[in-house]
């Protein structure tokens, strides 16, 4: 088969990064954050994209990310050929068996699509090395083998997972076997042999060939996906699965549910400055420092501080004497952390969930398809937030049962839905929302609205929103 066959990009933007707590949240994760650049994560690996030969990418996300997802994407210019939405969280194999199920029904049969198996959270610094290796890789995908990507690794590494090479052929290894996490000791050893290479989480295979390995090992996740995809709703450019059928479906990764398994599984060498940036540590490594090895971002000034990883959100933030730490502000949480214990954040993060707190999941700015908002302060009784309206974009018509609001516009024209009448209110102009009223706010302008409402009520949560209407899909 012609190694030049065209091919089709998966990105898989799920994930919660809880090691870059609280820079990523449950809602706002670091796919989608701009922690290595002018562009976020997502951003990169679509744009890395463009020396290589490719159909529109299908995108992977959680439901709850879709419109950051596509925001993100159309914001970079970059085109898709749809978002697969996943109702709950199956690991990789699923995904990826949704993907070239979806690949195959957009080919109308005529083609056996070459799948690229991407994750959207990872950093390579050498794009065309990366796109050598892909393109070494293809032949072998095209004679029907389950290609992965090992990275060869710069240093004995504890924190992934690695792949010994086997038999050479061609551009392309064997696997000879795929191995967990390694102690110190045992990291060295497979980095003086050089016959181990890190996990990248990198796939090239045909559509097909993938399917057909996953019946053979896994039946009944395949079974389930081609159940759960089989009617998908198509919302704009989302394709809705049927969250019933996919909820039952075991969560396995692809290395479990196939790689490991399958006698077609061969490894192509790639040395591209890859990281996955699993942690504050490997964010530190991959970022650009100061003369005394600082990695700064935002307004912080140090005073005899060496090695550390400093982010100011929004504040001052300033350091005396301080080594190898990790600070982070953000509008709502600081994080102080040894750089050497940094995979611990989780930790974190799961002690946040078990309190019930929302630190975990979402920022203090919220972003939404209409704009975003930012909860400025909140009391027994009252809330005061910022809100900003993008251009042509509309909120939903809705009501509360338990909260009034009134809106004061700073700047801005906003056209608002009152009961039964619709006002426009421009800056410095308000309006009260009583308790129970049909309503809803719009921008007509071509300048972002800003307004600030004030919430009272016996309860101010944001699930207190019954919703009429919806440009976005969410009545």
């Amino acid at each position: 088969m012609n190694s030049n066959v065209v091919i089709t990009p998966v990105i898989m933007a799920g994930g919660t990064g809880s090691r870059l707590w609280p820079l990523s949240r449950e809602l706002y994760p670091k796919q989608f954050l701009n922690v290595t650049g002018d562009m976020s994560m997502l951003q990169q690996t679509a744009a890395r994209l463009s020396n290589l030969e490719h159909s529109a990418p299908i995108l992977i996300c959680n439901e709850e990310h879709r419109f950051i997802a596509a925001e993100q994407m159309r914001l970079g210019g970059f085109s898709h050929s749809g978002i697969i939405l996943e109702p709950v969280g199956r690991n990789t194999a699923p995904a990826i068996a949704l993907a070239a199920l979806q690949a195959i029904k957009n080919s109308n049969g005529e083609d056996d699509p070459l799948l690229l198996v991407l994750a959207a959270d990872h950093v390579i610094e050498n794009e065309s090395a990366f796109v050598d290796s892909i393109k070494k890789a293809q032949k072998a995908a095209c004679d029907g083998k389950l290609v992965t990507f090992g990275i060869v690794p710069s240093s004995p590494e504890t924190g992934y997972g690695y792949i010994k090479a086997g038999i050479k052929s061609g551009d392309s290894f064997s696997v000879s076997e795929f191995v967990e996490k390694p102690d110190l000791e045992t990291a060295k050893r497979y980095l003086e042999t050089n016959e181990y290479y890190w996990n990248s989480g990198m796939f090239i295979f045909k559509a097909s060939r993938y399917l057909e390995e996953l019946a053979k090992f896994e039946p009944d996740i395949l079974y389930v996906c081609k159940q759960a995809i089989a009617t998908p709703l198509q919302d704009a450019e989302f394709i809705r699965i049927d969250a019933a059928v996919f909820d039952n479906c075991p969560n396995e990764s692809i290395d479990y549910a196939v790689m490991e398994k399958t006698d077609s599984a061969m490894v192509v060498p790639m040395d591209a400055g890859w990281s996955d940036v699993g942690s504050f540590s490997a964010l530190w490594d991959v970022s650009k420092k100061d003369n005394n090895q600082n990695v700064i971002k935002g307004d912080v000034i140090t005073v005899d501080s060496t090695n550390n990883y400093i982010f100011s959100g929004n504040k001052l933030v300033s350091t005396v004497g301080i080594d190898n730490l990790v600070v982070i502000e953000t509008k709502d949480a600081i994080l102080v952390a040894s750089k050497d214990k940094v995979q611990d954040v989780k930790s974190i993060v799961s002690k946040l969930h078990k309190a019930g707190r929302t630190e975990q999941k979402l920022h203090r700015e919220v972003y939404r398809p209409w704009g975003k908002y930012d909860s400025i302060d909140c009391g027994a009784r009252d809330q005061v937030k910022r809100i900003t309206v993008k251009p042509g974009e509309k909120l939903s018509i809705q009501k509360h049962h338990h909260r009034s609001e009134h809106w004061v516009v700073v700047s801005g024209t906003a056209r608002v839905l009152n009961g039964d009448r619709t006002i426009i209110v421009t800056e410095n102009e308000s309006t009260y929302i009583p308790l129970g009223t049909v309503h809803a706010l719009e921008n007509p302008g071509k300048i972002p609205l800003e307004m600030i409402e004030v919430q009272t009520g016996s309860y101010l949560g944001e699930d207190d929103i019954v919703r009429f209407e919806d440009r976005y899909g969410r009545s």
